[in-house]
């Protein structure tokens, strides 16, 4: 599939697969460093080049509990307000449906900065130098890596860190309290920061 440049292809920083309490999350921490990310939805079917990879569909372990509940809905309403007041790029009717590693080969075929990741939507294409994927299983992400060619190590994360690939709102083996959330949303705030340049005089928002 050709990436030519049209008024259907943006670029950013990041892109946030999954507009929920983990992708407001991220987007949030990314704004506090000054860091541009777009959010999209992620619920449904997202494929690579390759067999299709399923995200959204981890089993919500915590539902049943009453008290976590309303911990995560006023985490929620928080993290909508600070997007709403600080103009954070949310689309909630935009779903991902594809994604591409398209690495260096970007800077021949679109005449631009290299970008490393190419997000498909029914709206058109989000060039990005990170992607931040949520509610996916490691499983499901070594195969979507192994699907675009990328070699993965004994050091899972490393791997996916090297490529700009991040991973947010996923436990070992139950979904994460929202306090978990909110504490792997900074570190990889903090990790995609860290190899942004950002230009004279950014520095971390206050809220």
């Amino acid at each position: 599939m050709s990436l030519t440049p049209d008024s259907g292809t943006e670029r950013t920083t990041t892109v946030v697969i999954g507009a929920g309490l983990s992708g407001l999350a991220v987007a949030s921490e990314l704004s506090r460093y000054g860091v541009g990310s777009i959010v999209v939805d992620g619920f449904g079917s997202l494929s690579t080049t390759g067999p299709s990879v399923h995200t959204g569909m981890l089993q919500r372990c915590d539902a049943a509990d009453p008290a976590v509940m309303v911990e995560r809905n006023e985490i929620l309403r928080h993290l909508r307000n600070y997007a709403a007041s600080h103009h954070l790029d949310v689309r909630n009717t935009t779903r991902a449906v594809r994604l591409d590693f398209i690495g260096s080969a970007a800077e021949g075929s679109l005449g631009i900065a290299p970008r490393q990741w190419a997000v498909h939507t029914a709206n058109g294409i989000l060039l990005a130098d990170h992607v931040v994927v949520t509610r996916c299983a490691q499983s499901q992400l070594r195969r979507m890596l192994a699907d675009l060619g990328i070699t993965i190590g004994q050091n899972f994360i490393a791997a996916m860190r090297a490529v700009g690939m991040h991973l947010v709102g996923v436990g070992e083996l139950i979904t994460p309290s929202p306090k978990e959330v909110l504490r792997q949303a900074k570190a990889v705030g903090q990790a995609i920061s860290s190899r942004v340049a950002l230009p004279a005089g950014a520095g971390i928002a206050t809220a």
